[in-house]
């Protein structure tokens, strides 16, 4: 194992090749960075997957007060409203930075953003690009930017395993490939590395999304908030596949409603039926499917032929299975499509250790609250970034630190907890199954097993989601299910010896603001 060669010591390591890393290097320039991708760009990031687009207020009866408002009414009490009402007001800023970088979003014949509907937004906001490929073409613009800044040096096929640390906070990153590692030193590290429903045996994230930022950062010594609270999309296509392909929310923001195998619209008369919140909607799909009953997105009577028209990707998908969404109804279950907690940052993307940001999904900012509105999370990407670039020119940085001996962990590997973790920590959850998920990951978490960190990740969900003894936007327990005055607050933990450590938090404070950064 060595160090990567002295041009690059000290210099601002990015770990994570999805949106906000790919931002972040971009905002970073001319600032030479090195850019850390496990897989090649735009092959293994959930960004590139991301369907339904990005939500902005720009159309003449909306406004960014209008779009805080409905992040807060999703986020379910926990929402931090400053938060809210300052990525709210980016929005339309991250739209023009995206154009100036080269994603072209579709438009409508007067040349104005074609803007869609998604559950829970009371306007259409949510811009999209290539109908529903949104991700896939911001994506690829992006890294062919990146690819053509000479500051950014981008290492495919290399991912962290451990984050070094000593005294004066962040040392180093410890990444290995198939064939090799190596140390790289800097003071300066940005997770970006995304979400975690690879943890899980029904999920639409790349199935290497285990949570290893969370990870990570939890073996350094940094606090995360919100673990308990995964958004589980209502939709995802439920032919077999493994991760399972999503059909946006668009496509019940056009019209689709949800019927079981006699057609019956089982979420008739439930306030806005199938527009009703993500936690909502797939506990009522959850529960139909317990009952013995398949449940199918029928849109034959809203969009019909329309339906190739509007979304070119979700129908190449259905027809592959063998359906054709024009006139038969779709076969859907829910799966983990997003999680709300993670790495705790400031305002600025920083973490309770010196010298680590976070942006992305892997962070908790404190935007998701208990649940995710609806294409708020590559908003949060590209806003997130800007603010850690920010962050990171204005910091002052440490003298690099000597080399010590470190061991190289295995690679993770979350095969064996897959359909644990979808049975104690799924859609519902309760007493019994929360604390035998713990007693069996406990040991495997401070292993030296290839699992031993997509255990911690599931370890501290299960923690968390015990200790929340109410039902909340993306978690609800069986044993308690309402909502409790007394939980309106974030739980944060830490690692202390091999042991969880957590703490209730005040819902709108920034629990790093305290102590970090002096």
């Amino acid at each position: 194992m060595e160090a990567l060669s002295r041009n690059f010591a000290g210099v601002p390591v990015i770990v994570g090749g999805g949106l906000a890393g790919l931002m972040t290097a971009l905002k970073l320039a001319p600032r030479p960075v090195i850019l850390l991708a496990k897989t090649p760009l735009t092959e293994g990031a959930a960004s590139t997957w991301a369907q339904g687009g990005i939500a902005a207020a720009l159309g003449d009866d909306d406004g960014p007060s209008l779009h805080a408002e409905d992040t807060l009414a999703a986020g379910d009490g926990l929402t931090d409203p400053a938060v809210a009402s300052r990525i709210a007001a980016a929005a339309p800023d991250a739209i023009a930075t995206l154009e100036r970088l080269g994603v072209v979003f579709d438009r409508d014949a007067n040349g104005r953003f074609a803007l869609g509907l998604e559950a829970a937004h009371a306007r259409r906001r949510i811009v999209h690009a290539a109908g529903d490929g949104t991700g896939a073409a911001i994506m690829r613009a992006l890294a062919a930017v990146v690819r053509a800044t000479p500051s950014i040096t981008v290492i495919e096929g290399l991912e962290a395993r451990r984050l070094l640390v000593d005294d004066r906070g962040i040392a180093g990153v410890l990444a290995a490939g198939p064939w090799n590692a190596c140390v790289l030193q800097s003071r300066t590290v940005v997770l970006a590395t995304g979400g975690l429903g690879g943890l899980f045996a029904h999920t639409t994230n790349p199935l290497g999304a285990v949570g290893q930022g969370i990870a990570l950062a939890a073996r350094a010594g940094a606090m995360l908030a919100d673990m308990e609270f995964v958004q589980f999309h209502p939709t995802a296509l439920d032919v077999g596949l493994d991760p399972m392909p999503l059909v946006s929310e668009a496509v019940r923001g056009e019209g689709a409603v949800l019927v079981d195998e006699t057609g019956a619209r089982f979420m008739a008369g439930q306030g806005r039926a199938e527009l009703e919140p993500r936690d909502v909607v797939s506990r009522a799909v959850a529960a139909h499917i317990a009952q013995g009953h398949r449940v199918f997105l029928d849109a034959r009577d809203s969009l019909g032929s329309d339906f190739a028209t509007h979304f070119p990707g979700i129908t190449a998908r259905c027809l592959a299975a063998g359906i054709n969404p024009a006139s038969q109804p779709i076969p859907v279950r829910p799966a983990v499509h997003y999680h709300m907690g993670g790495i705790v940052v400031d305002e600025a993307g920083r973490s309770s250790i010196e010298g680590l940001w976070a942006c992305g999904e892997v962070s908790a900012t404190g935007l998701h609250g208990a649940n995710r509105l609806a294409s708020n999370s590559l908003l949060e990407a590209v806003v997130g970034a800007g603010l850690v670039a920010e962050s990171i020119a204005g910091t002052s940085v440490a003298p690099l630190p000597v080399l010590r001996p470190v061991a190289l962990p295995e690679a993770a590997d979350a095969t064996v907890l897959r359909t644990m973790a979808s049975e104690a920590l799924g859609v519902v959850r309760e007493r019994k199954g929360l604390q035998a998920a713990i007693a069996r990951l406990e040991p495997i978490a401070f292993s030296n097993d290839a699992a031993a960190d997509p255990a911690l990740v599931a370890l501290m969900i299960a923690t968390a989601a015990l200790a929340r003894e109410e039902s909340r936007g993306g978690h609800w327990r069986r044993d308690f299910p309402q909502a409790s005055p007394a939980w309106t607050c974030r739980l944060v933990q830490h690692l202390d010896n091999n042991r969880i450590v957590y703490k209730r938090n005040p819902a709108h404070d920034h629990p790093v603001a305290s102590h970090a950064h002096a």
